[in-house]
């Protein structure tokens, strides 16, 4: 698991990625884009799906600004699945987690879906994850070794919620736990939003999920924000030092949404669809609206997803054997 944001360049036009992927005369703009995601509205990857489809309209990929469909449940794999079996004429894309097609083999013997199923269409935006604890403990814990050192005297306690079984913030608390030889009890909610209410509600004492999803209740003192996954410290909260500033490096990593689209689809199409997300995530609104949430955007060749998502694929293997996690735990 390590940090690769210089692997991957932001484009710089709509012009640069037709060098790429020259459009052809039959690549006609599509009336109108559904773009699936695998959570409930409301949380920071909706944001993503939202603000980049409402931009889509007018451009040479779609005539009309796209909608976007909430398909909640199964980490994100109902979306994924319903991607495969759509049309492969580019009206149908799906922003995901890289953790649903990166982590996700590694833990589950059986899914409807592999990665040849999709063709990687641009990255959308990149999201550190934080520790956060809420009135469960005490105000006197203010760094992840004082999280560590009250749950290990208050084992009944001591849990961490995350937004979903085999997800990377998952993942980040199990590390934690196993790497500091205390025993944290995993909590899975069906996404960030309803773990964060847990938290602000003391009926949980953590949570690792992406920390945008925790920005309004920190700024309005509900919460408490222990570190963040980045390898700088986060611009949205630049006082609340990383894992590796704190003594954790090995819980360094960034992770990104990025849009999909069914296999099948033409390289032209493919090609319109990347152009459009592209300039969307450069406009001052979609930047904006995504700062609220805590991510960066972030834009990328379809061959840069690829092989990013190839290079997280094999860093997290070793690391989900080494927590022993499977869908049947």
């Amino acid at each position: 698991m390590t940090t690769r944001r210089q692997f991957v360049q932001a484009f710089g036009s709509a012009a640069a990625l037709g060098a790429f992927y020259p459009l052809s005369a039959s690549a006609q703009p599509i009336e109108q884009v559904k773009v699936l995601f695998g959570f409930p509205a409301g949380s920071s990857g909706d944001t993503v799906a939202r603000r980049v489809a409402e931009k889509f309209g007018g451009t040479a990929y779609s005539k009309n600004a796209g909608v976007v469909e909430n398909k909640p449940g199964a980490g994100g794999r109902i979306a994924l699945e319903t991607l495969k079996g759509s049309p492969a004429d580019g009206s149908v894309l799906a922003l995901a987690q890289v953790s649903a097609l990166a982590n996700y083999p590694h833990i589950y013997s059986k899914m409807n879906y592999t990665d040849k199923d999709f063709a990687p269409v641009s990255i959308g935006a990149i999201m550190h994850h934080g520790l956060a604890v809420g009135p469960m403990v005490p105000a006197s814990v203010k760094t992840v070794k004082d999280f560590l050192a009250w749950a290990k005297a208050n084992p009944k306690d001591a849990s961490y919620g995350s937004p979903g079984a085999g997800s990377t913030p998952h993942f980040l608390g199990a590390l934690l736990g196993i790497n500091s030889g205390v025993d944290l009890r995993h909590v899975p909610y069906r996404g960030s939003i309803p773990g964060v209410t847990d938290v602000v509600g003391g009926q949980v004492a953590a949570m690792v999920t992406p920390h945008g999803d925790f920005i309004a209740n920190y700024k309005a003192g509900k919460l408490r924000i222990l570190a963040t996954s980045g390898p700088k410290r986060s611009q949205y909260v630049p006082d609340v030092p990383t894992f590796a500033e704190q003594g954790f490096p090995e819980l360094t990593t960034e992770e990104w949404f990025g849009f999909y689209a069914p296999a099948a689809t033409p390289r032209p199409v493919i090609a319109a669809a990347n152009a459009a997300i592209n300039a969307a995530l450069k406009e001052k609104s979609v930047i904006d609206s995504l700062a609220i949430v805590g991510l960066m955007p972030h834009g990328s060749t379809p061959e840069e997803q690829a092989r990013w998502q190839k290079a997280e694929f094999d860093s997290w293997g070793p690391l989900i054997k080494k927590i022993g996690f499977t869908a049947d735990s």
